[in-house]
């Protein structure tokens, strides 16, 4: 992964360094011809762990954001498809874990696996090159879509795969339906200015259920205010906020009331955090939001609690962890594809 001149600065040690263009390399080493490895030792696939739904849809959303995939851009996307659509029962569920051994290890359900497959699908009809991608990953969205979770991070997952197809399919009545649900599953800010936020306890990507709220606003017809989604982005900004750095709420989670950990940031949580300040610095135009995605990859590239960096240059992988000695040195494919999906949002400058 090398610097590219012309692309946005972010503050590393307080001074500005290019971002760097994001990397498929390591993504590729952690794929075979089924699907996505979940966890690696440092750059090494283990194999032993096998398959996630959760991370093959991931990978489906960041290949198919790319706006000139190359060849083998486009054959990841084809075998992250067809793994999620050999995940998907008949019935609109999916399967999450699946062994090396190509045994599926669990039931069909309709956890955030199904959030997220549901996500990566949506992002495959609106933004794949290819019209036979489109046109499957219709298909297998349309029968996920229909279904509902009982947990709102499934439900936002969820959501944010409905607003794409309703982007490249305005009349879509099921992906409307759905991302009317997963803001409702959401639910509205307290009108506590403390803790704006609906649930008493903020866990992982919690900017994902601001986003969904920001973007039901705009695409459904008596949904959630714009005011409602940005309340709850902007509160989340300011308590992630540290000497002007990304430190964001750690994998323990912060109930309301304790006193918050700031150790073991995960990059998904960072990775929500830019996907959510690029739609709301798409929606307001408020360079603010520009501003929160450029943190966003400044925490990748060294300004964080650690002022380490948060990927190999080498391999282009993504570290596991941020704990309070310094970076957990595995890549697996989570902080891979969140590296990938916060570098890729730096074209808004380029």
């Amino acid at each position: 992964m090398t610097a590219t001149a012309g692309r946005p600065r972010t503050a590393v040690g307080r001074q500005w360094a290019p971002a760097p263009a994001p990397s498929f390399a390591h993504l590729a080493r952690l794929s075979d011809d089924t699907g996505l490895f979940e966890h690696a030792r440092h750059a090494i696939v283990r194999r032993e762990h096998g398959y996630c739904t959760d991370d093959v849809a991931r990978g489906l959303v960041v290949v198919c954001r790319e706006p000139e995939p190359t060849e083998e851009l486009l054959r990841l996307a084809e075998r992250y498809l067809a793994f999620l659509t050999h995940a998907q029962d008949a019935r609109g569920a999916f399967h999450n874990r699946l062994g090396y051994d190509r045994r599926w290890a669990d039931e069909p359900g309709l956890g955030d696996w199904w959030g997220r497959a549901l996500w990566g699908l949506g992002t495959a009809v609106a933004r794949s090159p290819a019209a036979w991608i489109r046109e499957e990953a219709l298909v297998a969205f349309s029968r996920g879509a229909i279904r509902r979770a009982a947990a709102p991070h499934a439900m936002a997952f969820a959501g944010l795969g409905a607003a794409e197809v309703l982007r490249r399919h305005p009349g879509h009545v099921a992906a409307a339906a759905l991302l009317t649900a997963a803001a409702t599953a959401v639910g509205a800010p307290d009108s506590d200015s403390r803790w704006p936020w609906p649930q008493q306890r903020l866990t992982y990507a919690n900017a994902a259920l601001a986003e969904v709220v920001i973007v039901a606003s705009q695409l459904c017809n008596g949904g959630p205010t714009l005011d409602e989604g940005l309340r709850m982005l902007t509160w989340l900004r300011s308590v992630q906020l540290r000497d002007g750095r990304l430190s964001v709420v750690p994998a323990a989670g912060w109930q309301r009331g304790i006193v918050r950990l700031h150790h073991d940031q995960q990059p998904i949580e960072v990775a929500a955090f830019a996907d959510a300040c690029a739609t709301a610095a798409m929606v307001t135009g408020d360079p603010v939001w520009d501003d929160g995605v450029r943190q966003a990859i400044a925490w990748f590239l060294g300004d964080n609690d650690i002022g380490t960096p948060m990927w190999d240059p080498a391999t282009g992988g993504g570290y596991d962890g941020l704990t309070a000695h310094g970076p957990n040195l595995n890549q697996g494919a989570e902080s891979t594809l969140a590296l990938i999906s916060t570098l890729q949002h730096a074209r808004r400058w380029s």
